[in-house]
């Protein structure tokens, strides 16, 4: 989830033919999950509301500086984006009442840490140990800020913690620097995979979905307001400006354990090639990206980088028995595609970004965290990122796999293991060690511009 993104599509800068019952009203919809930001910087403050009136008062002011849908959608270039988004004790705080605080879903009200439990989040990744602030009743507000580079980024955080300060009554309680992975020509991460292969399109966006990925999903299924998979949606959130334009936010802080999975691929391969081939197996496609089912022997970069073919296949016809890319590996868990049923229902949005300095080839662990601070968007907490947390990510039995879990961001304790089909004798390395730690989550609410207008109105 490296920050840098492709150039936008070709929705963008002109206006789409829609019916006016699905016509998004980007002018009212944060920017954040209808389009990427051709960012290389970013920056998350999370803040706490010492006092409602200064809570308010930030907020009218910050919704002047948010970033619409309609403003990427123009075509104008920008050097920074800005979105806003409030955990439900932050709206408790700027005074909602409780019969509108009551009508969000039971899993908002609760917060991530509460669900630590059905999100399988125990060992190192309970709440118990995460920092700053973010297991605390404590969050009101997160303050995400995409920059087009470092000094952009710098001269906005000057900016407000300039205005900050002027605000009496309100706190950082932390924040977070991220800043993409060179080489900066496609999105990586600390462990060298290539990312962001894989989204859905949005109907009504103008995004084209690429071959393989399914048709465009109902805006529905990720912004509240409008139709999803199964028609007209009802039982948003009161009053009805909160149920329109918003979308619900899950943020996690996920440290990578670099040296450790250099160390795990080094032990189960003798050579480059073959530690190469370990870390395709774990991910189910190689570190360029290639998918394993369309190339399984050998890595093929430049069908990585070709968007017309590197998400055109399928599990279920092409490889059923993961001969190719193991059923337990992270993207047939995270995408069962058509072998899982309802799989239209179960799509999110993932934005996000790297932290931490890049580990340079060939050097030992140097003890400095680095990892993917990201967000799950979606119209579901409970049927979506839930879902795939309790379901795909740390159900042992998935796939009927017997005793594990995703190989790259599941619980992992030791006690789990990986199973490579392989004819005639399948390898299982048993005992997998944890390559990633979450040191953070949270839930967001993420209103559109009207509700964001009246919950800083609000007395």
């Amino acid at each position: 989830m490296a920050i840098y993104s492709p150039p936008l599509p070709k929705s963008v800068g002109r206006e789409l033919q829609q019916p006016d019952a699905a016509r998004l009203e980007f002018d009212d919809i944060q920017h954040f999950l209808i389009h990427r930001s051709p960012a290389l910087a970013a920056r998350y403050e999370f803040l706490t509301f010492r006092k409602p009136a200064a809570g308010r008062a930030w907020l009218k002011a910050m919704i002047e500086k948010v970033t619409t849908a309609a403003a990427v959608r123009s075509g104008q270039l920008d050097t920074r984006w800005v979105t806003v988004a409030l955990s439900w004790n932050g709206m408790r705080a700027l005074g909602l009442d409780d019969q509108s605080l009551s009508s969000f879903p039971e899993e908002f009200r609760q917060g991530m840490a509460t669900r630590a439990e059905v999100l399988g989040m125990a060992g190192a990744s309970h709440p118990e140990h995460w920092r700053g602030g973010l297991a605390s009743t404590d969050l009101h507000a997160i303050v995400i800020l995409f920059a087009r580079d470092v000094p952009e980024r710098e001269r906005c955080r000057v900016e407000h913690e300039k205005f900050l300060s002027e605000c009496h009554g309100i706190e950082v309680l932390s924040s977070l620097d991220l800043e993409a992975i060179p080489p900066f020509d496609y999105a990586h991460e600390h462990f060298g995979y290539r990312d962001r292969l894989s989204q859905p399109a949005i109907e009504g966006t103008g995004d084209e979905p690429m071959p393989g990925s399914g048709p465009a999903i109902k805006a529905g299924e990720f912004v509240l307001g409008y139709p999803d998979e199964e028609g007209p949606t009802a039982n948003g959130p009161k009053p009805e400006i909160l149920s329109r334009n918003g979308s619900y936010l899950a943020y996690l802080m996920m440290e990578e354990h670099v040296g450790a999975f250099r160390d795990f691929l080094r032990q189960h391969g003798d050579t480059q090639d073959e530690q190469e081939l370990v870390a395709a197996k774990l991910m189910g496609r190689w570190r360029s990206g290639a998918p394993l089912v369309l190339t399984p022997e050998k890595d093929d970069p430049k069908l990585a980088g070709d968007y017309q073919r590197t998400n055109d296949f399928d599990f279920g016809k092409m490889d059923p028995h993961g001969y190719a890319c193991p059923l337990g590996s992270h993207i047939r868990r995270m995408n069962p595609r058509d072998t899982a049923a309802n799989m239209n229902r179960r799509k999110m949005i993932r934005r996000g970004g790297t932290y931490g300095p890049p580990l340079p080839e060939g050097a030992p662990e140097d003890g400095r965290e680095r990892g993917i601070a990201a967000f799950v968007g979606c119209a579901s907490l409970v049927r979506q990122f839930e879902f795939a947390m309790n379901v795909w990510t740390n159900d042992p039995n998935f796939h009927e796999l017997g005793n594990e879990r995703d190989p790259i961001c599941g619980t992992q304790d030791g006690t789990f293991d990986m199973t490579i089909p392989k004819r005639p004798i399948r390898k299982k390395i048993k005992r997998l060690p944890a390559f990633t730690t979450i040191r953070g989550g949270a839930y967001f609410f993420l209103p559109g511009i009207k509700a964001l207008r009246y919950l800083a109105s609000l007395t």
